[in-house]
C-alpha cells in the first residue's frame, strides 16, 4: 500500500532542524557507517537553512489521524554548469524513516524536485549519488526516472577523512 494520498512534501524550516539532523545522522551510519559530529552536523543544517544560496531542505511528513509526521528529507544544493549554461540541483542527504519505506514517500519529494526544477529556467537538470554499494536506494532512483550518469565521483575530504584518521591513532 502507497501513503501518496497522506504525504505532504514541504520546504523544511529551522523548526525541523532537530529531525533533519537525526536523519542525516542515521543515514551517515546506515549507508557509509560513519558516525557524524552531531554539532558540525546541526551548524551545516543550520548554514542551508540561513543561506538559500546554498541549497534548500525538503521534508516529507505523513499525516496519520491528523498527526504530520517527519517520515523523510532531502537537501537539495546547486552546481553551475558552463557546458549548459544553467544549474543542476545535486539531491543529497536522502533519508526515509525505516517505518516509511516502499510507501512512496522518497517518490513524493523527487516529484516535488522534478515540479519546482521544471518551473526554473536557469535548472539545467538533476544530479544526485549514491554509495556504489547501496542497491536499493540506486533502484529506487532508476524506478523514478534517474539514470547512471556514467560518472565516477572522487574527492579529497578535509573534514571527515581527519575524524577517521584521529579515530585510527586514539585506536593504537
Amino acid at each position: 500500500m502507497t501513503l501518496s494520498a497522506h504525504i505532504v512534501v514541504r520546504q523544511a524550516g529551522f523548526g525541523d532542524v532537530e529531525t533533519l539532523i537525526e536523519f542525516s545522522a542515521a543515514m551517515a551510519q546506515e549507508t557509509e557507517g560513519r558516525c557524524l559530529d552531531r554539532d558540525r552536523l546541526r551548524n551545516g543544517t543550520r548554514a542551508v537553512l540561513n543561506t538559500p544560496e546554498r541549497g534548500f531542505f525538503l521534508v516529507a511528513e505523513v499525516h496519520d489521524q491528523d498527526c504530520p509526521r517527519l517520515a523523510g528529507q532531502l537537501m537539495v544544493t546547486f552546481e553551475w554548469s558552463d557546458w549548459r549554461n544553467g544549474v543542476f540541483w545535486w539531491v543529497q542527504s536522502v533519508y526515509v524513516d525505516p517505518t516509511y519505506r516502499r510507501q512512496g514517500v522518497y517518490r513524493a519529494m523527487h516529484a516535488e524536485i522534478v515540479a519546482k526544477a521544471a518551473t526554473d529556467p536557469q535548472v539545467c537538470g538533476i544530479r544526485l549519488y549514491a554509495e556504489q554499494n547501496n542497491h536499493e536506494a540506486q533502484t529506487v532512483y532508476q524506478r523514478v526516472g534517474l539514470v547512471p550518469a556514467g560518472y565516477v565521483v572522487y574527492e579529497q575530504d578535509f573534514v571527515l577523512s581527519k575524524r577517521i584518521d584521529q579515530a585510527h591513532k586514539a585506536d593504537r
